[in-house]
């Protein structure tokens, strides 16, 4: 096991990770940026070192600044949190050439599972479904005109390289299909610094189910059930929970089945999530996130491991203590994002936070790194934290996370606490009858303003 990890990430992700170092016995390091100096994870870190302004790219992307820090602390492995770096190729390549351990998976499979294209065919032969589309790369307006009338309209074009909604865009006609794609390779190329796009036909409103998967380099690779996360905005995720309410047991396993198959195939090792589009009861392959998700709580919540305990493990070599005949799914989790911004116009809200009470009780937990004072930076996610609740069934989980969420007070910055109460509120969401498609009918139906 690891002497010391430096954690090259900032907010609620690093303390989580430092947390379970702590129960490891590791010693930590944190990196931060100027105005990170007073984040909860430096404070609660063995060491900090600081790395740079708060630009991201002079800071927490910021690759000499982040090894130089690992070198003077004389620390043994990083680990990237998600986000930043943590799907970066070429830093797992600097960490693992410079002798440390990445806890990640292996440069080669990151790079392979980052680029869509190549994640596609490799699940193909995995005997994965996927989505109809394009053979590989759409490199010219033409094809992608031909490609589009082939697949059938609405399709949506995509950049290999993208991730958070970046680089797609959803075409319905063939007069769309040119703007569309020339639009498409211009984001990805700023965004991604890869303009390279496919296409595949546009599923309207399907549901996002993931698969959470834990794997060590010895060929043993175990998942832990399905997490819902249709409810998102803009392609940003706002709530999830765990399990679905639209996923049976004979779809968890067939799907929990693909998904460690692939894992296998592709060598991969570590936490890993594969996320799958679910049209009616038809499943279809969307992406693999090689490191550990925002919402990793839930499926934590149900299962009882520990992901980033597991993750470290397997990192420094340990063979995976789990069979799959271990993880068993106990009740229901929900994971609200709190956010610090407008519930109305999702505007961030950066500030100083004068007065912060978490809610409490049983089944409540809480990963932030927010406290009364804590100025939220603008240079960052606005993520406050994330309020998590577990009940015995779905619907002590949504009464639960109702009485938590009128608990959690924080004054001094707008944040999406009346977004979510609302939403907990909703009898199509209580019902579990909501899609991809589900928040923006919602934001539609409810145009007063969210209670406060």
């Amino acid at each position: 096991m690891f002497n010391k990890i430096l954690i090259a990430n900032r907010g609620e992700i690093a303390l989580r990770v430092h947390r379970a170092c702590k129960e490891l016995g590791i010693q930590t390091v944190a990196v931060h940026s100027t105005a990170d100096t007073d984040s909860m994870h430096v404070k609660m870190a063995d060491e900090s070192v600081c790395i740079g302004p708060p630009a991201t790219a002079s800071s927490y992307l910021n690759i000499t600044a982040i090894m130089a820090a690992a070198e003077i602390t004389d620390t043994q492995a990083i680990h990237p949190g998600y986000g930043f770096l943590s799907e970066n190729a070429d830093f797992a390549e600097v960490v693992t050439a410079s002798g440390l351990v990445f806890i990640g998976p292996q440069p080669e499979t990151i790079r392979l599972l980052g680029d869509k294209v190549r994640a596609r065919d490799a699940m193909i032969r995995a005997g994965v479904p996927v989505v109809p589309g394009s053979d590989g790369v759409v490199e010219h307006e033409e094809d992608a005109l031909r490609v589009a009338r082939e697949i059938g309209f609405p399709v949506i074009i995509k950049a290999v390289g993208g991730g958070g909604g970046r680089g797609m865009k959803v075409v319905h006609t063939d007069a769309a299909v040119v703007s569309a794609f020339s639009l498409a390779r211009n984001e990805a190329r700023q965004f991604f610094k890869n303009d390279a796009v496919y296409i595949e036909k546009y599923l309207a409103a399907p549901r996002h189910i993931e698969i959470q998967i834990l794997a060590d380099r010895y060929g043993n690779t175990v998942y832990l059930g399905e997490r819902d996360c249709s409810l998102q905005r803009r392609h940003q995720k706002l709530l999830e929970e765990s399990p679905s309410p639209a996923v049976t047991l004979l779809q968890r396993q067939t799907l929990g089945q693909l998904a460690a198959h692939a894992a296998t195939t592709v060598g991969y090792h570590g936490v890993g999530t594969f996320e799958f589009l679910m049209d009616g009861d038809q499943f279809f392959f969307l992406e693999v996130n090689t490191r550990i998700q925002v919402e990793h709580p839930v499926t934590e919540m149900v299962t009882g491991v520990d992901l980033v305990k597991e993750q470290i493990r397997v990192a420094a070599g340990e063979k995976l203590r789990l069979r799959q005949e271990d993880i068993v799914l106990r009740g229901h989790a929900i994971e609200c994002r709190i956010n610090a911004e407008d519930p109305r116009s999702f505007l961030p809200s950066p500030g100083t936070i004068t007065e912060y009470h978490p809610p409490g009780g049983i089944g409540v937990r809480i990963d932030s790194n927010a406290y009364t004072g804590y100025r939220i930076p603008p240079y960052y996610d606005s993520m406050i934290g994330k309020l998590i609740v577990h009940g015995s069934d779905r619907a002590e989980a949504i009464a639960r996370m109702r009485r938590a969420l009128d608990e959690y007070v924080v004054n001094g910055v707008a944040t999406s606490i009346p977004l979510h109460q609302q939403i907990l509120r909703d009898s199509d969401f209580c019902n579990g009858h909501y899609t991809l498609s589900f928040l923006e009918k919602f934001l539609q139906k409810s145009k007063k303003s969210p209670k406060t």
